[in-house]
C-alpha cells in the first residue's frame, strides 16, 4: 500500500485511479479530484509527500524506498582497485548509503541510498574528498531579471531535486545557474522547467556569448529599467505635490474637495506605476506565493500594494476612518518603486563593468591569421582558423592560436602567460601559444588548438567559472536570506499591532506607515548582493592584473594567507626587462652618464630584449 500524495489516503498502486510522474518519481491518486489538485501545483505535493517512492535511474519500484544512482568517476579506470577501495570506504561510512558497487575497469560507482538520509550531492561530495571527480557535464543557464536573493535557495533546491543533477549554484550577480549533471539521467528542458516554475524566464547564458553581446544584453536591460524608473519618477512629482499640501504655498490654499479630486488623479496615475514600472515585483511575488514562499518581491509588492489599497479606500470611503486619518499615501507607491528600480539599474550597470576584465583578456588575441592553404597565403579572421592549418607569423606579430613550429625560429614574448621578462627562444618542434608576441624571427607553425580549446580561451573560461562560483560566505548569506523575508513579514505585522494599540493618534495611519516602512526598508538585497558582486569585481580585477583566481572559495581562503612563496622571480616581474642600476669599476674612465650615452647609441639599432629595456 502507498499514500495518495494529495489527501494521504492509503491505496493499492494497482487499483489507483491515476498516476503521475514528476521530478523522476511516480505518484498515485485515489480520485479525479486529487489528480486535478496535483496537476495544478505538483511541486507543492512533492515537498509535502512523506514517502517519495521511486528510483533515480530505473523508475518506480513499489517495494523499496531506496534509490539507486550510477556515477562515472574520472581517472578511476586508470587507478584501478586501490582507488575503488578508498571510494568504497568513504561511501560506506555515510548514513543512508545502503550498498556500494564499484566497477574499477569501467570507472563506474553504483550507490543505493535512502533519500531521506542523504542526497546525491552528499554522495558526490564524499567521492570528491577521496581525490576523485565525478564525471558529467557542466552547463550554465541564464535567468532573466533574477534580483531576489531569497529566490536563489528555492531555485537551487528545485534543481538539486532533479535526479541526475550533481550540483547547482545560482549567482545573482551574473544572473546565471551553474549546473553539474549527468546528461543520460536528465535534460536541459527539465532543468529549464525547474527554474521557470519559480516565475523566471530562462535564456542562454550570457557568459557563453561573445563579450560584445554580453554588454549589449546588459545595456538593453539597463535601458529597460531606466525607462521604468523615469516614468515612475515623473509620476512621483505631481503625486508628491498633492501628498504634502501643507508645505506648498499654492496647494495649501486648495479646498478639501479640490484636494480629494487631486487624490483621485494620483490614484489613477499610480496604477501604471504599479502595473508597468513595478510589474516585476508583483509577478515575482505571485510566483513565490504559488510555491507557498516569500521573497524580496513579496516585501515590495505587499508594501506598495497595501499603501495603494489603503489610500484608495481612504479617499473613496473617508467616513469609515477616524477624523484626520483618511489621507492617502500614493507617494509611497511611486517613490518607492522608482527608487528600487533605479537601484536595480545601477546594480546592473555595475555587473556590466565586471565583463571588462574578460574583454581585456580576449583583446589580447590576434584578430586575423595569415593561413597558407593550397600554397597561397591569405589573411582570415582568427575564428575561421582550423586545426591542422599552417600559419605564417612575421616579426612583431601576435601568434593567433596554439600550435607547433614547422619551419623557422624566433624569440617569443610569453610574458602575458608566464610573467617572464625575457622572450623564449623557439625552434622547429617547439610549442607556441596563441596571443603571445613574436619578437625577432619569422616562422610557420601547424595549429593544434583553436577556438575554445586555446590556452587563452581556457583562461577566459576559468575567470568566468570563478565569477559564477560561490564563496562559502555567499552560501551563508543565501541561507540567511531564505529566512529573512518571513521574519521581516512577521516584524511588519508586529509593528502594525504595536503602533495601532499604543501609538499616538491617528493610530491607524501610523500603524500602516510603519508596517509598510519595515516591509520596504528591510529588503535583503544588500545582504545577498554584496558578496557575489564583490566576488565578481575581485576576480575581474585580479584577471586584469594577471592574477587568476580559480574560485570564490579560493578567494575567501586567500584572506588567511600570511606568507607567499614564489618558485622564481619571473612570476612577479612586469613582464619586460628594465634598467635599474649602473655599476662602474673602482677606477672608471667614464662617468655613468657618459656610459649610458655610449650604450644607448650602440643598442639603439638592436632588437635584443635587453637593448630595448
Amino acid at each position: 500500500m502507498i499514500k495518495d500524495s494529495v489527501c494521504g489516503m492509503e491505496i493499492d498502486p494497482k487499483l489507483a485511479f491515476a498516476s503521475r510522474e514528476h521530478m523522476g518519481l511516480k505518484y498515485f491518486f485515489c480520485s479525479e479530484n486529487c489528480v486535478k489538485k496535483f496537476d495544478q501545483n505538483p511541486h507543492q505535493y512533492v515537498l509535502m509527500t512523506e514517502d517519495p517512492i521511486g528510483s533515480a535511474t530505473t523508475g518506480f519500484n513499489p517495494d523499496t524506498r531506496i534509490l539507486q544512482v550510477e556515477l562515472p568517476i574520472l581517472g578511476l579506470a586508470k587507478e584501478g582497485q586501490p582507488g575503488a577501495e578508498s571510494i568504497s570506504i568513504a561511501l560506506e561510512k555515510i548514513v543512508g548509503v545502503e550498498r556500494v558497487i564499484i566497477n574499477s575497469t569501467y570507472g563506474i560507482v553504483v550507490v543505493n541510498y535512502d533519500p531521506k538520509e542523504i542526497q546525491i550531492q552528499g554522495i558526490v561530495g564524499a567521492i570528491k574528498k577521496t581525490g576523485y571527480q565525478v564525471g558529467g557535464t557542466k552547463t550554465r543557464i541564464g535567468i532573466e531579471n533574477i534580483r531576489c536573493v531569497s529566490c536563489v535557495g528555492f531555485i537551487e533546491t528545485e534543481l538539486k531535486a532533479i535526479p541526475g543533477v550533481l550540483n547547482a549554484s545560482v549567482n545573482v550577480a551574473t544572473q546565471e545557474a551553474s549546473i553539474d549533471y549527468l546528461p543520460e539521467k536528465t535534460t536541459l528542458h527539465r532543468m529549464n522547467s525547474a527554474i521557470e516554475n519559480w516565475g523566471y524566464k530562462t535564456r542562454p547564458a550570457l557568459s557563453e556569448e561573445p563579450v560584445d553581446q554580453q554588454q549589449a544584453a546588459h545595456e538593453k536591460e539597463y535601458q529597460r529599467l531606466m525607462r521604468r524608473f523615469w516614468f515612475a519618477a515623473m509620476v512621483s512629482i505631481p503625486v508628491l505635490i498633492t501628498a504634502y499640501p501643507k508645505f506648498l504655498p499654492i496647494v495649501k490654499d486648495w479646498s478639501m474637495e479640490t484636494l480629494r479630486l487631486s487624490w483621485f488623479g494620483a490614484a489613477l496615475i499610480t496604477i501604471p506605476v504599479l502595473l508597468w514600472s513595478g510589474v516585476d515585483f508583483f509577478t515575482g511575488a505571485w510566483a513565490a506565493l504559488k510555491h507557498r514562499s516569500a521573497n524580496m518581491n513579496t516585501l515590495i509588492a505587499l508594501g506598495t500594494g497595501a499603501a495603494w489599497l489603503y489610500s484608495t479606500v481612504a479617499i473613496v470611503f473617508p467616513k469609515i476612518f477616524p477624523e484626520g486619518t483618511s489621507e492617502p499615501f500614493y507617494d509611497v507607491v511611486s517613490v518607492v518603486i522608482a527608487l528600487v528600480v533605479l537601484g536595480q539599474a545601477l546594480e546592473l550597470r555595475a555587473k556590466g563593468r565586471t565583463s571588462e576584465a574578460i574583454k581585456k583578456l580576449i583583446g589580447l588575441q590576434a584578430k586575423t591569421a595569415r593561413v597558407i592553404r593550397d600554397g597561397a597565403e591569405s589573411d582570415i579572421p582568427v575564428e575561421e582558423v582550423l586545426v591542422g592549418d599552417v600559419v605564417q607569423v612575421r616579426p612583431g606579430e601576435k601568434i593567433p592560436v596554439d600550435g607547433v613550429i614547422l619551419e623557422g625560429s624566433s624569440a617569443v614574448d610569453e610574458s602575458m602567460l608566464t610573467g617572464e621578462s625575457m622572450p623564449e627562444s623557439k625552434k622547429v618542434g617547439d610549442e607556441v601559444i596563441g596571443a603571445t608576441l613574436n619578437k625577432t624571427g619569422a616562422f610557420k607553425f601547424r595549429t593544434t588548438k583553436v577556438g575554445k580549446d586555446t590556452a587563452l580561451a581556457q583562461i577566459v573560461k576559468m575567470v568566468q567559472d570563478a565569477q559564477n562560483s560561490k564563496a562559502p560566505i555567499a552560501r551563508l548569506a543565501d541561507t540567511i536570506s531564505g529566512f529573512f523575508v518571513p521574519i521581516v513579514m512577521i516584524l511588519a505585522i508586529a509593528t502594525f499591532i504595536i503602533w495601532f494599540n499604543f501609538g499616538p493618534q491617528p493610530q491607524l495611519v501610523y500603524g500602516l506607515v510603519t508596517a509598510v516602512s519595515v516591509l520596504i526598508i528591510a529588503c535583503p538585497c544588500a545582504l545577498g548582493l554584496a558578496t557575489p558582486m564583490s566576488l565578481m569585481v575581485g576576480i575581474g580585477k585580479g584577471a586584469e592584473n594577471g592574477i587568476l583566481i580559480r574560485s570564490g572559495e579560493a578567494l575567501q581562503t586567500a584572506q588567511a594567507i600570511k606568507t607567499v612563496v614564489f618558485d622564481k622571480t619571473g612570476t612577479i616581474t612586469k613582464g619586460k626587462p628594465e634598467l635599474t642600476d649602473i655599476v662602474l669599476t673602482n677606477q672608471p674612465s667614464v662617468t655613468s652618464e657618459e656610459l649610458m650615452r655610449l650604450a644607448a647609441s650602440v643598442e639603439s639599432v638592436s632588437e635584443h630584449p635587453l637593448a630595448e629595456a
